[in-house]
């Protein structure tokens, strides 16, 4: 696989977690640089991690995995999502830790959006690719878009505030919805 063929694929793979990326930056107004940059860190690791163990896997393993991991995602992105929206109807902006993003939410996060790599990563053993270079090529570039998505979280998230919490627990789950979708289709 070539280096175009593999950029437009980490581009691919790393929409939901820019998606997701905003949706922090929208949701959790007191992020800094280091919080930014851990979640686009979480989020490229993850991205070049699950390719790597798909691959390992191979195709002996795929029709195990391709069977049950739409519903991890759905259930992942929909539990966060929902608990955005219930937290932002409840009880607007002085809710006690809603302000912070926990390194246990960002590791569900990190698993939800990276699903799908894992898939890829038995095609990529199937094709032969270079797995360690295309795993790495994965994670720079779902690593510096989601911390984009961050930043474009955080520059529209003081304006939207509770809006916010809302709009970014919705995308969560419809992003959930899309990739349960997408693998029952």
């Amino acid at each position: 696989m070539g280096i175009l063929s593999l950029c437009i694929l980490g581009i691919g793979l790393a929409m939901d977690a820019f998606a997701v990326s905003v949706c922090d930056g929208l949701c959790y107004r007191d992020l800094r640089k280091r919080d930014s940059i851990s979640i686009a860190l979480c989020f490229g690791i993850f991205q070049g991690m699950m390719p790597t163990v798909g691959f390992l896997l191979g195709t002996r393993f795929s029709s195990y995995i391709t069977a049950f991991d739409h519903w991890i995602a759905l259930v992942l992105l929909g539990a966060l999502g929902g608990r955005m929206v219930f937290e932002a109807l409840r009880g607007g902006d002085d809710l006690p830790g809603e302000e912070m993003l926990t390194g246990h939410t960002l590791l569900l996060q990190g698993i939800a959006t990276s699903i799908d790599a894992l898939a890829v990563g038995i095609s990529l053993a199937a094709l032969g690719t270079q797995i360690l270079s295309a795993a790495m090529v994965i994670g720079i570039i779902t690593f510096v878009i989601s911390l984009v998505g961050v930043w474009i979280g955080k520059r529209f998230g003081v304006r939207l505030n509770r809006a916010a919490k809302i709009l970014g627990g919705m995308i969560l789950i419809l992003i959930g919805v899309k990739i349960f979708l997408e693998h029952i289709i």
